[in-house]
């Protein structure tokens, strides 16, 4: 297949222009957003959506985070990751198939309508976890494009993915809330630097290739600018695979929690990575032949319960 996003190859950055639509679908009457929502999403890369979950439903969300973070011991020990130098946990991969609260999450009509319309296709989990950053230690996350990675390290074609980013409790500006260069998704910034190895042992603690150059950062940050949404738990900031995002870290005496939920388009499956020999393991990427997600409606507590 031919690689329309050549990176981590030559020793210089290159910005490309985007190859691949934004928003796949044309808006009618009917789509999950508004006709100014689309064209946000389409203009700078992402959108907010507030107050979509009940008040039950916020804390029900809460209640099986904190049962996955309070009992790590009965998940799959591979999907954990914690803080450099340190025995903090810093994500829980794989949430929706260790945790049914999550799976009717990521199945949720509110959400998976709204990631079927701007990926225009079926769609499926590609990957999902749960990003805490306790009070005081929380670290970083540097600036990144998902898909720089997913495609390099995982073999995902082309820009037909997005993320959605449940806030499981208050986003402030100041506990190190997700930060974003809107209208950055419209350049595919190519990175330095062979990777190594099963890069993602390190990777996933503290990321050194695959990340973009300061200079080139400077320029798409002068040129574009840099957002930082907060909200309350339940709101859910929804980004385009290559939009170019980041954090700070914590040292508020205030956690950090939010679920990620990646969709794919189911046109858009992985195949041979593209910069690596060996792909990254099962709880990052679902590499076997994808299902189309089956799509929930109603209450999530309702539905769980029963």
């Amino acid at each position: 297949m031919q690689d329309l996003y050549p990176s981590r190859r030559a020793a210089e950055a290159e910005m490309r222009p985007r190859q691949d639509p934004v928003l796949h679908s044309e808006w009618t009457d009917d789509a999950p957003l508004s006709a100014a929502q689309a064209a946000q999403f389409d203009r700078d890369g992402y959108i907010v959506l507030e107050d979509i979950f009940s008040a039950e439903e916020v804390a029900f969300l809460q209640k099986a985070a904190g049962a996955l973070l309070a009992n790590p011991d009965a998940l799959d020990s591979d999907t954990i990751v914690t803080e450099p130098q340190g025995k903090e946990i810093r994500s829980i991969f794989e949430i929706h198939a260790q945790s049914p609260v999550m799976a009717r999450l990521a199945a949720d009509a509110r959400l998976a309508d709204v990631a079927r319309f701007l990926l225009g296709d079926d769609i499926y989990i590609h990957q999902s976890r749960l990003n805490y950053k306790p009070g005081f230690t929380g670290k970083e996350f540097y600036w990144h494009s998902d898909f720089e990675t997913w495609h390099v390290e995982d073999g995902m074609p082309r820009m037909r993915a997005l993320s959605m980013s449940v806030l499981l409790a208050d986003n402030t500006p100041h506990n190190g809330p997700l930060m974003l260069i809107p209208g950055s998704h419209r350049t595919f910034l190519s990175c330095v630097g062979e990777t190594p190895d099963n890069h993602y042992l390190s990777s996933l603690k503290r990321q050194e290739y695959g990340v973009p150059d300061e200079e080139s950062l400077a320029e798409l940050a002068h040129k574009h600018g840099i957002v930082a949404p907060t909200g309350k738990p339940g709101t859910v900031i929804i980004f385009d695979c290559n939009l170019m995002h980041g954090s700070n870290g914590n040292i508020t005496p205030f956690p950090r929690a939010n679920a990620f939920l990646v969709y794919n388009a189911l046109s858009n499956r992985l195949g041979p990575p593209f910069g690596v020999d060996k792909p990254r393991p099962w709880f990052l990427a679902h590499r076997s032949d994808p299902r189309p997600l089956t799509i929930e409606r109603g209450s999530l507590v309702e539905a769980v319960a029963a």
